[in-house]
């Protein structure tokens, strides 16, 4: 119904930048408008449970990790309805698989993207 696709994640030096986009496409689309999703990143290391990484409401509200304040910073064109993440000062504790998620509560959907890798390493 729902369709994510994660892309721009990759290998960067420690300090260096990333941008990941997420893509959205499905009918629902025909139905609904992007931006009456909540959207959000999160991210899984390996051996680790996925954490949540930032969040943007329909409502302007951002919330982010403690970890990644003031580095990362989420945004959205719902007119392409894409997410987005860009990512600077990386360093290595941000080396995961990040995933694009979107929803909403009334009524409930929530979706998932199929992640993309990031590696922060010299």
């Amino acid at each position: 119904q729902v369709q994510l696709v994660e892309s721009g994640g990759g290998l960067v030096q420690p300090g260096g930048s990333l941008r990941l986009s997420c893509a959205a496409s499905g009918d629902i689309f025909k139905l609904y408008s992007f931006g009456v999703y909540n959207v959000a990143w999160y991210r899984q290391a390996p051996g680790e449970q996925r954490e949540s990484v930032a969040t943007m409401t329909i409502n302007g509200l951002y919330k982010y990790a403690d970890s990644v304040k003031g580095r990362f910073t989420i945004s959205r064109d719902n007119a392409v309805n894409t997410v987005y993440l860009q990512m600077n000062s990386l360093k290595p504790e941000d080396t995961a698989v990040y995933y694009c998620n979107i929803g909403r509560w009334l009524p409930r959907e929530d979706y998932w993207g199929q992640g993309t890798q990031v590696t922060v390493s010299s």
